[in-house]
């Protein structure tokens, strides 16, 4: 056998071999799901489904009401968007309270929350709220403010209204200039 017949046989082996390698390489995606399925290590169809939060409770609904005051010192209009909405105890809620400054200056002001009945208060877990700071609004400022909770699914099943109600009272000597909260809107008017 000749330099150039040696040649031309390795060159058809290598050839070969590199198909054979992409080949392998190609079906090697459906080959492991196939061993994944019958071995039952990776549940495919468990694995494409959507996640599914374990923790609501969807054999029962609560209503929650929804309200809002304010003290006579502070001119500002404050409501909730929605007055009543009804949820699955452990579902993630968030609903949207709008305040007003009616007056011509910059004032500050904080929410205080109280459940109805009391006992609610134990398994309302808050995880955003525009109480947690107080809120500064400039003279005529409008802004939305999210409250986003779950009501635990411990909550007693005799309870299937719970009011959540906020008084905003005026904070004498907080500066008027403070930041926005996270997520809230504002626009004058």
């Amino acid at each position: 056998m000749n330099r150039a017949e040696a040649n031309r046989t390795i060159l058809i082996k290598l050839l070969v071999v590199t198909v054979g390698m992409f080949g392998f390489g190609y079906a090697l995606v459906p080959l492991y799901r196939m061993i994944c399925e019958v071995t039952g290590i990776y549940d495919v169809e468990k694995a494409s489904s959507m996640p599914v939060n374990t923790q609501v409770d969807e054999s029962r609904l609560v209503t929650l009401e929804f309200d809002a005051n304010i003290r006579s010192d502070l001119p500002w209009h404050f409501r909730p968007l929605q007055t009543s909405v009804k949820v699955h105890p452990g579902q993630m809620v968030q609903v949207m309270y709008e305040v007003r400054n009616r007056s011509d200056q910059a004032i500050a002001g904080q929410a205080i929350p109280s459940y109805g009945p009391q006992v609610a208060a134990k398994y309302f877990r808050k995880l955003d709220c525009f109480c947690f700071t107080t809120q500064s609004l400039a003279a005529g400022e409008v802004r939305q403010m999210p409250v986003v909770f779950v009501i635990e699914s411990g909550l007693p099943k005799e309870v299937n209204t719970v009011t959540l109600s906020y008084t905003f009272f005026k904070v004498e000597g907080a500066a008027p200039t403070a930041a926005r909260p996270r997520g809230g809107n504002s626009a004058a008017g």
